[in-house]
């Protein structure tokens, strides 16, 4: 017989077993050593606080408590078997993690530092408080559509928080940093001149904290969840800052019926737009600023043209060949519009506008592609392909009844 080629000869000794992974919490214990010579707390407090990150950052979608299972297993690590290292994770932890966490932290450590050294840097300062606020700023762009926030704290290392606030698609946290002190005073030599003007203001500390809060809190549940390191990196130290302050969840309220009557009005007379087809555009403009613009109904910005055109239209809207005609004529006359209404310099009116011609054929396949469209939208092609007239209510709901049992009978059919 032909001998067997590249077949490995059989032998009666069992394959190697690979060892585990280290848990994240064995990682973290062996990399605490670092804290044991620190003196400076807010070092601790961001080494800490990248843990913390870490496992937010990794957890499934379904995973709630990932920072606190992980404070869990630190906990009962060190305390297993005691050391100045695990001492010092356990103190730079409590600094930072989530508000549920914090007394099991603490008494942990009124039981480890019986018999063993809290960190220079525990001691140096208050456990409690640390930091103070003793100024806080705010920088918005032209369109209002970015905030820089800026808190200047006080103690044992003075510091700047930075969080870059987004509002175009939602209200998101790009990046959070830890800047030297005097940040907000050297705000205008570092903005760039020709960049979209971004004015600072100072404002009260808290209530640029709750901004910071409250931005934090739906930047959390979006998803996919926010991978920039800087804000992963800080996420934990910020919202140990700003807990307190997370405000109530903002009112949705609707924009008066005769505010939005007014509005529609005065923008159809002043661009001598008198016609059904243009008050329909104007209405759909004003359905997707009142609902999705953080900042209002009137606060255009290039990113929410983008946003309409290339997302909200496709996947929401309903329009006829005159309404596709008219769109972008009608739009840029909306957007010139209502940045007039809210004081934007021309020359800030004019990128926005541009942004329609930037992304009109992007949009237009878009809104061809039925794969894209939403089940609302998919419901209303179908009413009107059947000649339904979406304005009255009583048509509309028996070509409903009338859709799902077909929808039935196919399903039924073999």
């Amino acid at each position: 017989m032909p001998k067997s080629r590249g077949r490995r000869k059989a032998t009666s000794s069992k394959p190697a077993r690979r060892s585990p992974l280290p848990r994240r919490s064995d990682l973290l214990l062996r990399d605490a050593r670092q804290l044991t010579g620190l003196t400076d707390p807010l070092m601790a407090e961001i080494w800490a606080s990248s843990w913390l990150g870490q496992a937010w950052a990794t957890a499934e979608l379904s995973e709630r408590e990932a920072e606190h299972r992980l404070c869990m297993e630190v906990t009962g690590r060190a305390s297993t078997t005691p050391s100045p290292h695990g001492l010092a994770a356990i103190a730079a932890l409590a600094r930072v993690a989530p508000a549920a966490d914090i007394t099991m932290l603490a008494e942990t450590i009124d039981i480890l530092e019986e018999t063993q050294p809290l960190p220079p840097w525990y001691t140096a300062a208050s456990a409690d408080t640390t930091w103070t606020a003793t100024s806080a700023w705010r920088a918005v762009d032209v369109w209002d559509s970015e905030q820089v926030l800026l808190i200047d704290y006080d103690g044992p290392h003075p510091h700047t928080l930075m969080a870059q606030v987004l509002k175009p698609g939602g209200l998101m946290i790009g990046k959070i940093a830890i800047l030297e002190p005097g940040a907000a005073a050297q705000w205008d030599q570092r903005h760039v001149s020709d960049e979209v003007p971004m004015p600072i203001s100072q404002a009260p500390a808290p209530e640029v904290l709750a901004d910071l809060a409250d931005a934090l809190r739906t930047t959390d549940i979006a998803w996919p969840r926010n991978d920039d390191e800087d804000f992963i990196d800080n996420r934990a130290l910020a919202w140990s800052r700003c807990r307190d302050h997370l405000p109530g969840w903002p009112e949705g309220d609707s924009l008066p019926e005769a505010e939005r009557h007014r509005l529609i009005q005065q923008f159809t007379t002043a661009n001598d737009l008198d016609d059904e087809v243009s008050r329909s555009l104007a209405e759909l403009f004003l359905d997707y600023g009142e609902g999705y613009i953080v900042s209002g109904p009137l606060a255009w910005s290039p990113d929410e043209v983008t946003l309409l055109l290339t997302d909200w239209l496709p996947r929401k809207a309903v329009l006829d060949a005159a309404q596709r005609a008219a769109l972008p004529d009608v739009l840029r006359r909306w957007l010139a519009y209502a940045l007039d209404q809210r004081g934007v310099d021309p020359r800030w009116i004019t990128p926005v506008m541009d942004a329609v011609d930037a992304h009109l054929r992007e949009f237009r396949q878009a809104f061809d592609d039925d794969t894209s469209w939403g089940p609302a939208k998919q419901i209303a092609a179908a009413l009107t392909d059947r000649g339904i007239d979406l304005t009255n209510r009583e048509a509309v709901d028996e070509a409903i009844r009338a859709l799902n049992a077909e929808q039935l009978a196919r399903r039924l059919l073999p």
